[in-house]
């Protein structure tokens, strides 16, 4: 999909994030801890020889355009509602066979989109800024009857702060576009919470692990929570 919206949109919260690092960046393996190194990888997805995905917030399409060469998915569908993340990615990986760069919001394209995926995932992409009320439903009628959905969140703030015990977001400070100062939602979760969350809007919880990392040279420890659920196959609204 092409973006009918300029990267340099007001309203981007997203407009300077990973600015810093616009080149290529080559991923070696699927890490969904914090600081991209400890636990799981690529066996969370399942083998996804001729399936089709998708990732919900997939940024400049790093983690996407890795599980499209080296994964063997038959289509790859990197979903990001910033307009400036997605012009990146168009940069780094158009050409890349199999992937489909998408400027939406994660939720309306999946209500669009029923019964067309076999796998949708998110790595602290649109399940962690986006009201999981009303992304969890939409993922349930995006993926066919068992399709899987695996995220990774954050366990608690990066403050160390404890997560909320009900599905509530919290305004976290961000950069406009023009620099000034903004503010982001971001829904940090309990772990108890977000499996009530997938039972309520129409998946199984297959597995949900914690991953802890002090941190490299001694930065902040952070929890990152894993799950991965199965679509019941009904088509939730």
């Amino acid at each position: 999909m092409t973006s009918t919206s300029s990267p340099t949109d007001a309203s981007d919260r997203w407009h300077h994030y990973g600015t810093s690092s616009t080149r290529r960046r080559a991923v070696g393996r699927l890490y969904w801890d914090w600081y991209q190194r400890r636990g799981p990888g690529d066996e969370l997805l399942g083998d996804l020889a001729g399936r089709t995905v998708a990732e919900l917030g997939a940024g400049a399409g790093h983690q996407a355009a890795y599980v499209a060469s080296e994964l063997k998915a038959v289509r790859v569908i990197a979903i990001d509602s910033s307009a400036a993340q997605h012009s990146r990615g168009r940069g780094l990986y158009e050409g890349v066979l199999g992937l489909d760069l998408v400027h939406d919001d994660a939720a309306a394209y999946l209500q669009d989109h029923p019964f067309s995926l076999d796998v949708a995932y998110s790595i602290f992409g649109a399940l962690d800024f986006s009201d999981p009320q009303t992304l969890l439903p939409a993922a349930a009628v995006a993926l066919r009857p068992g399709g899987t959905l695996v995220f990774s969140t954050l366990a608690h703030y990066r403050t160390g702060a404890p997560p909320e015990t009900e599905c509530r977001p919290a305004d976290i400070p961000t950069r406009m576009p023009d620099g000034s100062p903004g503010t982001m939602q971001r829904w940090v979760l309990e772990s108890t919470v977000w499996m009530k969350l997938l039972d309520e809007h129409g998946f199984d919880l297959v597995d949900s692990d914690t991953v802890h990392d002090p941190g490299p040279d001694g930065a902040a420890l952070v929890a990152t929570s894993l799950f991965r659920a199965r679509s019941r196959g009904r088509h939730v609204l």
